[in-house]
């Protein structure tokens, strides 16, 4: 019984980031100004995690199916923001989400990934993390391809509309073939071991590399070039995403957008 019960807990992610996005949800759709920003920033944070723990969640059962240890995996099966590395998957993204309003997504893998056989399998791993945002992108937008959220809340909306372009902006980002990110996750199985051993150095350093390029202008102008005709597809307006980040930051002085 004790061993079902652990099982079963190893095929459970956490429910905290599901509480905090519902009930953070409620407050922004029932628009309680003048707490409205401060919602909506709860809502998106919260949102943000859950896609991340649900991100970790599916690059461990992966591995879990892949073949991988289960003695290495299955802890980070029951809670993956917790069982992922907290730097490089959580703190992170939570920072650069602040900062510059883009999903910039962790680069760390699940322990006991490279101890999954094949190399095909391993590239499969890599591949559950951008995949993730990748469904969570349109599966959030169905409301806005369908026309529902004209007649939602404002505030609602716009925070929605938000939490779509980082998942589009997470799926983009975390495919770049950068030693650290899953797009080189992807690519490593099957590089020479000797390359694959002097890219392993810089790897921790990825994310910041990456974060540090989107600075650049024409990096910054390819990026959303990439990301807008996207966002657009799934029926989510530019507009809506520009407020959307307004209302996040509600410690501005002068937001754009007033309730």
């Amino acid at each position: 019984m004790e061993a079902t019960r652990a099982h079963h807990r190893t095929t459970a992610p956490s429910a905290v980031p599901v509480a905090l996005a519902g009930t953070s949800g409620a407050a922004v759709w029932w628009d309680l100004p003048p707490l409205t920003g401060l919602w909506v920033f709860v809502f998106v944070l919260s949102a943000w995690l859950l896609s991340l723990s649900l991100r970790e969640y599916a690059r461990t059962r992966a591995a879990l199916h892949g073949g991988g240890p289960s003695a290495a995996l299955g802890s980070a099966a029951l809670a993956p923001t917790h069982g992922a590395h907290p730097l490089l998957n959580v703190l992170l993204p939570v920072l650069f989400l602040v900062m510059s309003g883009i999903g910039l997504p962790g680069g760390a893998a699940p322990a006991g990934r490279h101890r999954v056989p094949g190399r095909a399998r391993r590239s499969l791993v890599a591949l559950a993390g951008p995949a993730t945002h990748a469904l969570l992108a349109p599966a959030l937008a169905v409301p806005f391809r369908l026309g529902a959220m004209d007649q939602a809340p404002l505030a609602f909306r716009f925070a929605l509309a938000f939490v779509v372009m980082l998942q589009v902006t997470a799926a983009l980002l975390s495919l770049l073939p950068v030693p650290g990110l899953d797009g080189y996750g992807v690519l490593e199985p099957w590089l020479p071991c000797g390359l694959r051993r002097r890219l392993e150095p810089p790897a921790p350093y990825g994310l910041l590399l990456v974060f540090a390029c989107l600075w650049i202008p024409a990096v910054d102008g390819a990026f959303w070039d990439c990301v807008y005709p996207s966002l657009e597809w799934l029926g989510v307006r530019q507009d809506d995403i520009y407020y959307g980040l307004e209302i996040f930051r509600f410690w501005q002085e002068e937001p754009v957008v007033r309730f």
